[in-house]
C-alpha cells in the first residue's frame, strides 16, 4: 500500500485496474474504481429507458467513469472534488 500518493498517481493506478481510496476513508472500506464503460453499448433496462424516455432495450454506449463503493456497500458514479484532486493522501486498496 502506497500512502501519501497524489491524485495523478491514484488515477494511473485506476487506469491499470486497481482500486484507490483516501486515507480517511480506509476504516469505512470505501474505494474508487474505474469502470470501463460499454464502448459497444448495452441494452438499457426499464429504469434507464424511463429516465431517458426511450424504449427498453435501446442500445446505449456508456463512456468510462469513476465509481465509488460506499460505506454502506452501494455503488455510485463518483466525481472528484477540488479537495480530492489536490489531496496527497490517496492509497491503493489491497
Amino acid at each position: 500500500v502506497r500512502i501519501k500518493m497524489n491524485f495523478g498517481e491514484a488515477l494511473e493506478l485506476l487506469k491499470k485496474g486497481e482500486k484507490v481510496c483516501r486515507e480517511g476513508w480506509n476504516g469505512k472500506k470505501m474505494y474508487i474504481t474505474l469502470k470501463p464503460g460499454y464502448p459497444d453499448g448495452i441494452n438499457c433496462n426499464e429504469a434507464t429507458a424511463k429516465a431517458h424516455n426511450i424504449p427498453v432495450g435501446t442500445n446505449i454506449v456508456y463512456c468510462p467513469y469513476l465509481e465509488m463503493k460506499t460505506a454502506d456497500n452501494k455503488l455510485v458514479p463518483w466525481l472528484a472534488s477540488q479537495t480530492d484532486v489536490l489531496a496527497e493522501d490517496w492509497m491503493e486498496v489491497a
